[in-house]
């Protein structure tokens, strides 16, 4: 090989270097953003587009998220098979439009509620519209039997009955079905909920945003008022 071929060969892989440089992989760490698991640092995994703790392993490398700005702050934490969650005795302020991630129960006995509904201390059908509150939302059982209306990305709403607490200080027992406490910010609907939003269960976790409905609740109020 002449020395002319081999200083243009020298040349032309320095430029390509310059021109082209290796691709550098970006890992994100404990709540930051990512698409996949490849993104997530070492035993993370990516839950709902950042990366956290695997529930299923014994790891604690995230701490937890910063508190909500509305001044909603854990009560403390419960610990469950080894995994920390936090407890919540409050939720955000409700509002016409008030923000929520609605998830899908099972209300009917041996479900996966665990116990009988806390309004009324019976099972319910998942063909009716009906839901569970989170703690804060739930008021003590003060918004049992009100009906609430929930508004999906897609345009689609239905009016749903609360029947029960999506309880945010308990869980990890046979009366919560072995499941962890719910974060403070949910709307737990029946089968019957998911299929009028056109939504499919199977996603596990929705955006929407839900508030009372009025009209209904003046008439509930009215009713408690005959009966005094």
């Amino acid at each position: 090989m002449g020395n002319s071929t081999l200083v243009f060969l020298i040349t032309y892989l320095l430029l390509k270097l310059i021109t082209f440089p290796p691709q550098v992989v970006s890992i994100s760490y404990c709540n930051e953003p990512c698409r996949d698991l490849n993104d997530c640092d070492g035993a993370l995994i990516c839950i709902n587009g950042k990366c956290n703790d695997d529930p299923t392993e014994q790891t604690h490398m995230c701490r937890a998220p910063p508190p909500p700005s509305d001044g909603c702050q854990p009560s403390g934490t419960l610990t469950c098979k080894g995994y920390s969650y936090p407890k919540y005795a409050c939720s955000p302020p409700i509002t016409s439009s008030t923000p929520a991630k609605l998830t899908n129960n099972n209300f009917s006995r041996g479900g996966d509620g665990g116990a009988p509904s806390a309004c009324d201390g019976k099972y319910h059908s998942n063909k009716n519209p009906i839901v569970a509150l989170s703690t804060g939302w739930y008021k003590g059982g003060t918004r049992c039997n009100q009906m609430i209306h929930i508004r999906a990305n897609n345009g689609r709403s239905v009016k749903a009955k609360v029947v029960d607490e999506c309880d945010s200080r308990n869980g990890c027992d046979a009366e919560h079905a072995e499941q962890p406490p719910c974060d403070n910010d949910i709307v737990n609907g029946s089968d019957a909920v998911w299929e009028a939003l056109g939504l499919n269960k199977e996603i596990g976790v929705v955006n929407i945003t839900w508030s009372i409905d009025q009209e209904t609740s003046k008439t509930f109020v009215m009713m408690l008022q005959c009966m005094l």
